[in-house]
């Protein structure tokens, strides 16, 4: 498969992951024919990259940490819990705890794959993905510190609904309240339910305070940033910047590591930052790259712990319209790097 911009897709291509609604359904299965009106259409709901399948890299599998089984669960939980606030309705914890421990398996599984963060985006979905994302790579940032158990579950938790206080629409006269921040009206909907501990309720609070203390809502000082908020804020910060519905500009994977290291100390914890940089792909399987050698190629392959020196297939067509195929292993290539990605 290659993971391509939408304006690169062209009519008649297979796509190669499937795209699911934020309740769980199906929008577009993977295998599908797309068409002029289904491109037309992925564009208009807000999709920017898609997989594509591809008959020189069939044979590349993209790993996830979390399968698509239990993202969907995940997703369809989520849905139950923002319909019951924006109705105005109590949300019951229960399920998502269940979901939360499926979850942790899951990762604690698959710890030693790199994140890649590679799920279709559209604006329907979008805050179910982003949502799933920091938790993931929240959870792989608190197994690298050694939390327990327990830790990593209150931290799941939080992270999955660290953006919980958004939900509640403002009135004018409210919009500038620093009381009314997102953060606030999180951490007053997740501290009433008795059955999470306080700490989850805090990570809404505190996930957008900033470690020389200029963040919200309160300015804390490093030292009254709780750990868990501060793993989120890293996670949370490193999805918005791949974001299309966040930002103005995308970020690819790399030019983002690049921004939270310049980030880390002054609005970001340092430490976690490096803890971060040891989960995530820089270059995602299946994206296309060009290399210092002037070779250009595909992804198809990941080094944990060297996420920055991926494995490089090169397809060459000659004369006779025999394939040349090179693979080159920049974990063996010293002297060769990534140059750009290619959309």
């Amino acid at each position: 498969m290659r993971y391509i911009s939408i304006e690169a897709v062209e009519p008649g291509q297979y796509l190669g992951k499937t795209i699911f609604s934020s309740n769980g359904a199906v929008l577009l299965a993977e295998k599908v024919q797309l068409t002029v009106y289904m491109i037309t259409t992925l564009k208009r709901i807000g999709v920017t990259m898609l997989y594509i399948k591809d008959k020189d890299t069939d044979d590349v599998e993209i790993q996830d940490v979390v399968s698509d089984e239990t993202k969907v669960a995940v997703m369809h939980k989520l849905t139950e819990i923002y319909q019951s606030i924006n109705s105005g309705k109590d949300f019951f914890t229960r399920n998502i705890s269940v979901n939360v421990n499926t979850l942790l398996d899951e990762i604690s599984r698959n710890k030693d794959v790199l994140v890649q963060l590679t799920d279709i985006r559209t604006k329907d979905n979008e805050q179910y993905i982003h949502a799933i994302n920091v938790c993931i790579m929240s959870v792989l940032i608190g197994i690298n510190m050694s939390l327990n158990q327990l830790q990593l579950k209150e931290l799941a938790v939080g992270a999955l609904l660290h953006d919980i206080g958004k939900l509640e629409l403002l009135t004018d006269d409210e919009s500038n309240d620093v009381k009314r921040h997102h953060t606030w009206r999180g951490f007053e909907l997740l501290k009433s339910k008795r059955e999470f501990s306080l700490l989850i309720a805090h990570i809404a609070f505190q996930h957008h305070e900033h470690m020389d203390g200029s963040g919200m809502p309160r300015q804390l000082p490093a030292e009254q940033i709780h750990q868990y908020a501060r793993i989120v804020a890293v996670a949370n910060t490193y999805d918005n910047l791949l974001s299309p519905l966040h930002q103005s500009s995308t970020m690819h994977p790399y030019e983002a590591c690049e921004h939270l290291m310049a980030l880390a100390g002054a609005t970001l914890d340092r430490d976690i930052v490096i803890h971060f940089l040891r989960t995530v792909s820089i270059y995602p399987t299946g994206i296309s790259v060009r290399l210092t050698n002037h070779m250009t190629g595909v992804v198809v392959g990941q080094h944990r712990g060297l996420p920055g020196r991926p494995i490089i297939r090169v397809i060459k067509r000659e004369d006779d319209n025999e394939l040349e195929i090179t693979e080159i292993d920049l974990a063996k290539q010293p002297t060769v790097f990534v140059e750009a990605v290619l959309s």
